[in-house]
């Protein structure tokens, strides 16, 4: 179901690609709002480039803009520069050193935006949440399959950060703090929390943030958890939540036209 809006130059679709989900929706990127349904597929087995891009193509298809009007932003869970993947995160492989932003144009026929999914998040959470008109040093973080981070200092995008692969008492961050970690061990609150703890007080440690934001899908439940950290920093849950990665998106997509 879509929704009216003012204008046609207010709409964006986002695209939010992680290692277990693909979600989408026709955005108002004056508001920040949704105005489709959103819709979400489960990320194909192994993360290969082509399923993926198969099923991001057939999900632009559902917001039936024949002509192509609509910016495309689509976020990924990798390095992005200069719409090269550099990395991949909870994907196959193959992305790294692909250029994915020409692939994904090749099949959609149309040009993108391609973005950091972190990264994206940080910019709704920047326009439509937790860090909007916060001066200094912000680091969102994504809580969910790994651990996404986006810099945002006095309003501006710092790219590619990928904190969640510092090492840490000789583990990669994300594989003991990530909310996958916490379901695939079984750990309770408190337990999870004091992997928060160590990860957070490093951040805290190397940057001197301003503002910590904490998003992905378990931020809903915040009050279960921020509460246990004693950090310098404020530290809050994300406004957007899930919807972050696809309003980023979008967002970024209309303000490159």
């Amino acid at each position: 179901m879509v929704a009216a809006v003012n204008s046609v130059s207010d709409l964006g679709i986002g695209i939010d690609i992680g290692g277990t989900g693909i979600k989408g929706a026709l955005v108002n990127v004056a508001t920040g709002e949704l105005v489709s349904d959103r819709l979400k597929v489960a990320t194909p087995a192994g993360g290969e480039p082509a399923d993926i891009v198969a099923e991001v193509s057939a999900m632009v298809d559902r917001f039936g803009d024949r002509t192509g009007s609509v910016p495309v932003g689509v976020c990924f869970p990798a390095i992005v520069r200069g719409g090269r993947t550099m990395s991949a995160a909870n994907v196959s492989k193959a992305w790294i050193g692909l250029e994915a932003e020409a692939l994904f144009e090749a099949s959609l026929h149309r040009d993108i935006h391609f973005v950091n999914d972190a990264d994206a998040a940080g910019v709704a959470e920047l326009h439509f949440g937790a860090a909007k008109g916060r001066d200094g040093l912000v680091i969102l973080t994504t809580l969910g399959t790994g651990i996404g981070t986006a810099f945002l200092y006095d309003g501006v995008l710092i790219p590619n950060t990928e904190l969640g692969h510092l090492e840490l008492d000789g583990f990669d961050a994300e594989s003991r703090a990530a909310y996958s970690a916490k379901e695939r061990e079984g750990l309770d609150w408190d337990v999870w929390a004091q992997r928060l703890q160590r990860y957070y007080s490093h951040l805290e440690m190397l940057f001197s943030p301003d503002l910590f934001v904490v998003g992905g899908g378990v931020s809903k439940q915040a009050d279960d958890f921020l509460p246990l950290l004693q950090l310098g920093t404020p530290i809050v849950p994300a406004v957007q939540r899930n919807n972050a990665g696809i309003l980023g998106a979008a967002w970024l997509a209309a303000r490159s036209r």
